[in-house]
């Protein structure tokens, strides 16, 4: 088993940043890819960043790319998502997800993913 622990969130005004944590404990030798994915009132989950922990590479939403950066410390078992430019569209409860399924690639849906946290909530206001 893995818990996801995030925090981070909060308010800011457009054109901010907000740094989101992501610190996983447990069975952490089995995760093989962490992830971040967002859902706004009234809308469905969706994808925003992900990062496999062995090698790093990334993959991200069209909708963050060149705004928002996911990163991994490996000694302190956490990601983080760094969140620039920020719009009012970036609203929405923020999900920290981990998948200790083997899977090519980096896993940009939701159903790969089998632990989730708790979410924490980002508020863009304009």
């Amino acid at each position: 088993q893995v818990q996801l622990v995030e925090s981070g969130g909060g308010l800011v005004q457009a054109g901010g940043s907000l740094r989101l944590s992501c610190a996983a404990s447990g069975s952490i030798f089995s995760i093989n890819a962490m992830g971040w994915f967002r859902q706004a009132p009234g809308k469905e989950r969706e994808f925003v960043a992900a990062i496999r922990w062995s090698g790093g590479s990334t993959n991200y939403a069209d909708s963050v790319k060149g705004r928002f950066t996911i990163s991994r410390d490996n000694a302190k078992n956490t990601v983080y998502l760094q969140m620039d430019s920020l719009k009012p569209e970036d609203t929405a409860v923020y999900y920290c997800a981990a998948t200790s399924v083997i899977q090519f690639g980096v896993p940009v849906r939701s159903r790969s993913y089998n632990y989730w946290g708790q979410g924490t909530q980002v508020t863009v206001s304009s």
